[in-house]
């Protein structure tokens, strides 16, 4: 596994429906298309994952503070 996806897995044969201009204008661009398309897809799941491990971070934390009060509380009143 390297990062976000396991860049040894086969590859597989798909069909996408895609703006002619613009699959046009991708083409005309230096480099294999689906190594490019590949690529930012990765980075939009390695966007979702970081996303999603904010989220889930931040309603353990809205827990905790929830059952045991804020460490910051008991240190306000001296401000």
């Amino acid at each position: 596994m390297d990062g976000v996806y396991d860049r040894r897995a086969p590859k597989r044969d798909i069909t996408l429906s895609l703006d002619e201009d613009i699959l046009h204008r991708a083409q005309s661009l230096p480099g294999d298309l689906s190594e490019r398309v590949e690529k930012m897809l990765a980075d939009e799941v390695a966007k979702a994952d970081r996303e999603s491990r904010l989220d889930a971070t931040i309603a353990a934390l809205n827990d905790f503070d929830a059952r045991y009060g804020s460490f910051a509380d008991d240190h306000l009143d001296h401000l």
